[in-house]
């Protein structure tokens, strides 16, 4: 593949993981963990593809997205959202917001690389 992700998550085990999976794929993976600065963070990559936690230190996710969405320079950006909680209502707001795919935790590798796969070939 050879595309550019940008994983804004804060758990390291899970940071590690995807990383593994994508950079075994091709993928350049790059991380940030802070809820504060992720907007600046994918400002300052420019990726081709946005992996998002839901449950971020000091700024939600739901609220990352709405300014990526309302940032005409990266509005189109991919973006798969993960959380641990996957109730319908959290889906719905991401829905709400324009995630281009929701994914909950725990997921398989094949899921993960299925999901970056597809939203790289949009």
């Amino acid at each position: 593949m050879g595309s550019n992700v940008l994983l804004i998550e804060d758990e390291p085990n899970i940071i590690e993981a995807i990383r593994f999976i994508l950079a075994r794929d091709g993928w350049h993976v790059q991380t940030h963990s802070e809820g504060t600065s992720a907007l600046a963070a994918v400002l300052r990559a420019r990726p081709d593809l946005l992996i998002l936690d839901v449950m971020l230190p000091g700024r939600s996710g739901f609220d990352i997205l709405r300014d990526i969405r309302a940032c005409a320079e990266i509005a189109a950006l991919p973006v798969l959202m993960l959380t641990a909680k996957g109730q319908s209502r959290d889906r719905a707001m991401a829905e709400s917001l324009g995630v281009s795919r929701f994914m909950t935790k725990p997921f398989s590798n094949a899921e993960m690389l299925a999901a970056v796969r597809d939203l790289a070939a949009r």
